[in-house]
């Protein structure tokens, strides 16, 4: 396994040095925390939020970027998922990580300051050399959409 250098700007006093580091030792991402000023944040059915991560990061490998996906028992358990489904930290972005959180569940539901909201993961990622054509190769799908095999 190999690991990729990072380097943190910690904004917010909730973050130790040790909260930089999964869970667990096989998790695969860093939980991000609430680091609003106020103590909570309730949110109602269907409204979302945007909450301060408290970390700004600098990807020092090329072809590396964060993704911001939601907590699995906080989605299925509270019905509080990443709004946009995953939130994309391009690398040459500097500024501290905001994760917009959607209640999905029927209820309100209270976020707390310094509760784990969602995970970050590094992935690779391939930027893409566009080329204007006005024909493109033809397939067996072709424009076939939604639905289109049944």
């Amino acid at each position: 396994m190999h690991s990729i250098p990072v380097d943190v700007r910690v904004l917010s006093p909730l973050w130790s040095h040790s909260d930089l580091r999964g869970a667990t030792p096989g998790s695969c991402g860093l939980d991000l925390m609430a680091c609003f000023t106020e103590e909570q944040r309730v949110l109602l059915p269907g409204e979302r939020t945007a909450v301060p991560s408290g970390l700004a990061i600098d990807i020092r490998r090329p072809g590396i970027a964060g993704f911001v996906y939601s907590r699995s028992g906080l989605g299925t358990k509270q019905g509080l998922v990443v709004s946009q489904g995953v939130g994309v930290i391009d690398p040459d972005y500097r500024g501290e990580i905001i994760v917009s959180l959607l209640n999905t569940s029927g209820e309100e539901r209270t976020i707390t300051r310094g509760q784990r909201i969602a995970q970050l993961i590094f992935q690779s990622y391939f930027p893409a050399e566009f080329t204007v054509r006005d024909e493109l190769t033809a397939t067996q799908r072709g424009a076939g959409g939604f639905g289109h095999t049944g």
